[in-house]
């Protein structure tokens, strides 16, 4: 069996670009791959405060409630003391709702970050063709 760094230079030879393709001006690639990786920062550092959030009103509600319980036993919700309805199912909807939240937040996010995308290659190949 071939070591995987034995068969890399072979992969490297069949992913060449295509030769009709016109090489880009001297520094386009940069300020493109720039911009690209960029938008790469800023999409990961959303996804991770927006994670560390949502594991915030999680935990609230998984801790914050049960260690506030007494004080929280005059508050009424649906016709049932705060603490004893979190427990029975409001957690488990709060719970379902961060997940609807991120899977929100984070369709949008991918949305901006294939705009960028293609906007950095459209802008590639403008270069490319001058």
């Amino acid at each position: 069996m071939a070591k995987r760094s034995d068969r890399l230079p072979e992969q490297a030879e069949r992913r060449a670009p295509a030769p009709s393709t016109p090489p880009a001006p001297e520094g386009t690639q940069d300020i493109v791959a720039e911009r690209v990786a960029t938008a790469y920062r800023v999409y990961w550092r959303f996804n991770v405060r927006l994670i560390l959030v949502l594991l915030g009103v999680g935990a609230l509600v998984s801790f914050g409630v049960p260690l506030f319980a007494e004080s929280l036993e005059r508050i009424r919700f649906a016709g049932w003391s705060l603490p004893f309805y979190v427990g029975a199912q409001g957690a488990t909807i709060v719970y379902l709702a961060l997940v609807v939240i991120y899977i929100g937040v984070m369709t949008f996010a991918d949305r901006r970050l294939r705009a960028v995308l293609r906007e950095s290659q459209s802008e590639a190949d403008g270069l490319a063709q001058r």
